[in-house]
């Protein structure tokens, strides 16, 4: 009996990174190879399939055919059984908890890939994370309950050392469909009151003369954005791709005050130095400022 070809694991992981990284460049920088070897990996690949796997789109950006879909669902299927059987009979790996917090629309926007690069070099670790308003983290951080944590500028402890990750402008949204911007006074779906955001918002409203009210209260990102997404209230969020059904509400159209910048800082608890937490802090580093350029933000 014939016996049917199989896939290399290790090339399957190169092409798992490119179609993460959508460029051969990066996709060999994780890798630790030239982009050179990672282009001539995949020309073998396809040339193994008998398809092809890539496409380029536009500035060179890679894309993935119809084929290159289908693999990589397989891919992680097989790369997960891989990785479970080797789990299973090497050496236990570092093992452990890191407790990490950040407020959600940071976890949504600079995580994701921090985490899974974190798991690929970490898989036997555990991350605890908690998603919360910066004000609880804050109490949270100086309580010893978080290893790591992600806080808006003006939340973080006195004196306690954080490291700046990114720097950009709050933004007006509004819904889409409706028009509650055109409303007075202005209803607002903002923060609860230990909001460095909402002191800042109703500050300049107040400075301009704009009647407001505050209509919504929440303590997290979705919470303020579900009135705007029903047509019943404004919010300030982080200049990042909007929700389906919101929109970004530019201050010159309602004579709107312009918002202020913010920070988002990266700050570890007091305990003793950790290496999960240390390499979880400098994969977030470097994602956040992979991410801050197509945020509109500045790193």
């Amino acid at each position: 009996m014939k016996l049917v070809p199989t896939l290399d694991p290790d090339v399957l992981r190169n092409f798992l990174f490119v179609s993460e990284e959508l460029s051969f460049t990066r996709a060999g920088i994780r890798a630790g190879r030239t982009q050179a070897a990672i282009s001539q990996q995949m020309q073998k690949l396809e040339a193994q399939l008998g398809q092809s796997l890539f496409s380029r789109g536009r500035g060179g950006r890679v894309e993935l055919t119809a084929h290159g879909l289908y693999l990589l669902a397989r891919a992680r299927e097989i790369l997960a059984l891989n990785d479970h059987v080797w789990s299973v009979f090497r050496a236990p790996m570092v093992s452990g908890v890191v407790r990490l917090g950040t407020p959600d629309d940071y976890a949504l926007h600079f995580l994701p890939m921090a985490l899974r690069r974190f798991a690929e070099t970490h898989p036997a670790a555990e991350v605890e994370m908690v998603c919360l308003p910066s004000s609880e983290l804050r109490t949270r951080l100086q309580d010893g309950q978080l290893d790591l944590c992600l806080l808006s500028e003006g939340h973080e402890p006195p004196h306690w050392p954080a490291v700046p990750l990114v720097q950009g402008p709050l933004v007006w949204v509004t819904s889409a469909r409706f028009a509650p911007h055109a409303l007075d006074p202005l209803p607002l779906a903002l923060a609860d009151y230990d909001c460095a955001w909402r002191r800042a918002t109703i500050r300049l409203l107040e400075k301009a003369g704009r009647r407001y009210r505050i209509a919504y209260i929440s303590s997290s990102a979705t919470g303020t954005m579900v009135p705007v997404l029903a047509g019943l209230a404004v919010t300030c969020a982080i200049a990042a791709p909007l929700p389906e059904g919101a929109r970004l509400l530019p201050p010159t159209e309602l004579a709107l005050p312009s918002l202020p910048d913010f920070s988002v800082l990266m700050l570890k608890g007091d305990a003793a130095p950790q290496p999960l937490t240390d390499s979880l802090a400098a994969f977030i580093q470097d994602e956040v400022r992979r991410e801050a350029p197509r945020l509109g933000w500045r790193a």
